[in-house]
């Protein structure tokens, strides 16, 4: 499904700490006014930062994207870039969080721009994560 947001991985760190990603225009994401679709932009970001830390924290971890705000600064009338990045600290506070709060959301900023210092679109990405074993009584309690 991936494929038909047109973002296209380009760079990942051995660690995928680092994730950087290119939406080219083309006319598979062109609108009328031919920038590029709003729906492109974002669903070219929508599950990055999920898989890093689904990958990165390990299977006893629940990661799920849990909402985005996204503000539309200027038209994009050209290639689009984002890069996606965990620090090594994020990643230790996002465990030690997790072992104290057993769930936790994490709010994390990306930038769309023009791979240099133009701004398309400003996102402010909700991450849930706790451990499987609270996940799992939780959702037990529920049903």
């Amino acid at each position: 499904m991936y494929r038909r947001s047109c973002g296209k991985l380009f760079f990942v760190s051995d660690d995928l700490h680092v994730v950087k990603v290119k939406i080219p225009l083309n006319y598979k994401n062109r609108n009328y006014v031919g920038s590029m679709f709003g729906g492109s932009l974002f669903s070219a970001t929508d599950p990055i930062y999920m898989i890093q830390l689904m990958n990165i924290l390990g299977s006893d971890y629940v990661v799920w994207d849990k909402s985005t705000d996204i503000r539309f600064r200027r038209p994009a009338y050209k290639n689009a870039f984002v890069t996606f990045e965990f620090t090594k600290e994020e990643i230790e506070k996002i465990i030690e969080r997790v072992k104290v709060e057993n769930a936790i959301d994490i709010v994390k900023q990306l930038y769309i721009t023009d791979g240099k210092e133009t701004v398309f679109t400003e996102l402010d990405k909700t991450i849930y994560i706790s451990t499987k074993k609270y996940y799992k009584a939780r959702r037990a309690k529920k049903s």
